[in-house]
């Protein structure tokens, strides 16, 4: 509820969402900084991982058919109904370190958690063989991702796919980009932070 502050409405504070994905507050120094971190269990870690691949599930099953015409109509381009992450071709996530003779081209590009059936994030960049090869946040969120699962022995399988027939021109690109992410609501993009938190930053 809005509250009333010299005669002017204003918006409730927002309560910090980071805290709900957590069993309890106990608090594990992190190795190498003076900044505490909270550690997910791993009963939560897996609901917080269940109730996304709920939603991602519920968006597969929706998906737009692609039906046949007896029109020969051009389809539309870059249709973010007609785009699954998961039937993409699965490269390892060490793809960024091999040498490349080019930049590369024009993609999206979606990293998954293979064993779960998750879509953890999705991406943009005209430059597919040099967007990882520096500093990416969505690296971090991967390797603590991957350390937590070592940590309670729990299955992961993460790597990339690309989907190659993006729009070369970078608004339109990103465009598509913001519906997918909006769709799948993937939780390693920040636009969908207020949803899952951010366990992993």
């Amino acid at each position: 509820m809005p509250y009333h502050d010299s005669g002017r409405i204003q918006p409730k504070p927002l309560e910090p969402q980071q805290l709900n994905l957590f069993a309890n507050n106990t608090i594990t120094p992190s190795y190498g900084s003076k900044a505490d971190t909270l550690l997910m269990s791993a009963d939560v870690l897996q609901e917080w991982k269940s109730r996304i691949l709920t939603h991602q599930q519920r968006v597969r099953a929706n998906q737009s058919p692609q039906q046949a015409t007896l029109f020969d109509l051009t389809p539309t381009h870059c249709d973010p109904e007609a785009i699954d992450p998961l039937t993409l071709q699965l490269v390892p996530m060490s793809f960024y370190c091999t040498p490349a003779d080019s930049p590369g081209e024009a993609c999206l590009y979606f990293i998954i958690d293979s064993a779960a059936g998750l879509v953890l994030y999705v991406g943009e960049t005209m430059r597919s063989n040099k967007r990882w090869k520096g500093i990416h946040d969505c690296k971090d969120y991967i390797a603590s991702y991957q350390d937590l699962h070592y940590k309670y022995g729990l299955p992961k399988a993460v790597n990339a796919a690309f989907w190659w027939d993006a729009p070369v021109e970078r608004r339109a690109r990103q465009q598509l980009e913001l519906s997918l992410i909006v769709k799948w609501r993937s939780p390693f993009n920040k636009e969908n932070w207020d949803l899952w938190g951010q366990p992993f930053k």
